[in-house]
């Protein structure tokens, strides 16, 4: 029998773990269990220099499996398999024990925390010494790229995959493409047009031999797996069969309904714009009110629909330096006219934003703030003895004070947010969806674009909210990960899948109908389950209903299951019995 040969690495993350669990104590103790070899700390296990050190200490020391005490396996647990593979190691001699989310974010008491850390890794150590060598597997993939969504995001990805010479299919739900950037007038923060920008796109998008763009259509369902993906959409009442290999969601966000904050009046009082509505008026070239007059007073109130519980948390992103633009643009085309910027906290991250927000300061703007979670401004329609429209009441958060600033003219920079089929579409590709309705990428830093479903990409605002050149960039990054992909002619799947032992298989079909990937069929013809390991994702569903226990899932077995807890409970026992000794 093969002797076991353990190294075990706990990472200190910074001070994230080491701040709550006190990780040299832990590695020290570690090195005294069977078969551990080696126990070390690093400060960041993910970097470079600790990947190097794990692949140096398996080389130096004959190591033949390895676990990392750090952060989630969701997170990291990629990028240690590579290290043991550089090593000259099987990737599938590792386990990963979660001290961070499990215990350092969910504990204050340190003592307990470092003693829940030790039988944690302990129960990792349990299980990776019943780990086996697994074989990486591969499929070819078809060349073509299905897009959902035609907006900036999706059409920069369709352009740069077709001037590839590769296929793609664009799927656009509306009679047009360019979402939401086709209704703008100028971008930020250099006030260039952004007719100009998309006009162009779309014009060769549309004469493009290697794009095929389907308007007015919308995706329910995709079948297979990366590198053979497939669908049927319905263009024109037609039914057309795509067959692609990978997937690029942008199916973008809309714009939050300001109809939501009874405070600001929309939809009753009629010169109360949102910022949609006040890029139309932009673009007619003619700032006047809905009776045709020229606006004495603007003001521009932020975060409608954004930070607020009530509404949406999160930041927009987009409509601090929106607004700055309609100040500038404003200024221009009325220099006369009194602008209020009406603002909670002032965003200008980003190339030349902080530099717009500089200028827009020195144009004679009276900015003033409110707090966006309580009080927000009331807006009303003032009486014939004032000279205006409007008044918005509301308490000045500098001064304390409860004020009323006049308006002709009131535009709300209203956020973005999720579509209403956004969970539609996360069904048909088999994405992940956080809180806000966002799709999940498979890592915030280190992944930003693909997901938890090998092939599947978003990119643009669907992912979060952001602004053009961000969404531009996910979707080349997208586009390049996919031609690298079609480059390479094939493509790693996962191999931690599920397998049927037929001769214990009674026919019941019961795996069949619990399948969240539709991975298993079965064969009438031996009366058994067959399962899919291309389209199986191990996620163990069949394994745990099985009645007669068949089906087994690969790095997840009754005994490697089994042999962790029972490295749990023994490490607890193992404690308590030394508490006892201590305490006679």
């Amino acid at each position: 029998m093969e002797e076991k040969r353990i190294g075990v690495y706990v990472c200190w993350c910074g001070t994230n773990i080491a701040n709550m669990v006190d990780v040299e104590n832990v590695s020290k103790e570690i090195q005294t269990l069977p078969d551990v070899v080696i126990s070390k700390d690093y400060k960041y296990m993910c970097s470079d220099p600790g990947q190097d050190l794990i692949v140096r200490d398996i080389k130096e020391n004959n190591l033949n499996r390895v676990v990392v005490a750090a952060c989630s396996p969701r997170m990291h647990e990629i990028t240690f398999r590579k290290a043991l593979e550089t090593a000259g190691l099987n990737p599938y001699m590792f386990e990963m024990a979660n001290i961070r989310e499990h215990v350092s974010w969910v504990h204050t008491d340190k003592v307990e925390a470092t003693k829940k850390a030790k039988d944690l890794i302990a129960a990792a150590i349990a299980k990776v010494q019943w780990h086996e060598s697994l074989e990486k597997r591969t499929v070819e993939v078809n060349p073509a790229t299905l897009i959902i969504g035609g907006g900036i995001s999706g059409i920069s990805a369709a352009l740069e995959i077709a001037n590839a010479d590769k296929q793609v299919y664009l799927v656009e739900k509306s009679g047009a493409l360019g979402g939401q950037v086709a209704n703008i007038d100028l971008t930020f923060p250099f006030l260039n047009s952004a007719k100009q920008i998309i006009d162009h796109k779309i014009k060769t998008v549309m004469n493009h031999s290697k794009i095929s763009v389907f308007f007015n259509t919308e995706v329910k369902h995709v079948f297979g797996y990366v590198g053979n993906f497939e669908t049927t959409i319905k263009p024109n009442g037609n039914e057309t069969l795509l067959n692609f290999g990978n997937i690029i969601v942008a199916t973008g966000l809309k714009p939050f309904d300001a109809q939501k904050v009874a405070n600001y009046g929309y939809g009753r009082l009629p010169n109360v714009l949102t910022s949609i509505d006040f890029e139309k008026v932009l673009k007619s070239g003619v700032i006047i009110t809905r009776d045709g007059r020229v606006p004495k007073d603007i003001a521009i109130i932020h975060c409608v629909g954004s930070r607020n519980e009530n509404y949406n948390a999160y930041c927009s992103r987009a409509c601090c330096m929106t607004a700055l633009k309609y100040v500038n643009q404003i200024k221009s085309a009325l220099p006369k006219t009194n602008i209020y910027d009406i603002y909670s906290d002032m965003r200008a991250f980003g190339k030349g934003c902080e530099e717009l927000y500089s200028i827009t300061s020195r144009k004679n703007v009276m900015f003033l703030t409110f707090d966006h979670k309580d009080n927000l401004p009331q807006i009303k329609q003032a009486s014939y003895e004032d000279t205006c429209n409007l008044l918005i009441e509301f308490k000045e958060k500098f001064s304390g004070e409860l004020i009323e600033v006049p308006a002709d003219m009131v535009i709300l920079m209203v956020g973005m947010e999720a579509h209403e089929d956004a969970k539609q579409i996360a069904h048909a590709v088999g994405v992940s969806m956080c809180g806000n309705k966002f799709y999940i990428e498979r890592h915030p830093k280190l992944d930003p674009v693909a997901t938890t479903t090998d092939g599947v990409y978003v990119v643009g605002t669907c992912q979060s909210p952001k602004d053009i050149p961000d969404s531009v960039s996910q979707a080349r990054a997208a586009a390049a990960r996919i031609l690298a992909s079609i480059m390479v002619g094939k493509v790693e799947v996962e191999v931690t899948t599920a397998v049927v032992n037929e001769d214990l298989c009674c026919g019941c079909q019961t795996c069949v109908s619990v399948c969240p990937y539709t991975a298993i069929s079965f064969n009438q013809e031996k009366k058994v389950s067959v399962v899919n390991e291309v389209l199986c994702k191990g996620c163990g569903t069949c394994g745990s209903t099985c009645p007669t226990g068949a089906i087994r899932s690969r790095h997840f077995t009754d005994q490697q299951i089994l042999s962790q807890i029972e490295g749990l409970m023994s490490a607890s026992k193992s404690k308590k019995k030394l508490i006892e000794i201590e305490e006679t």
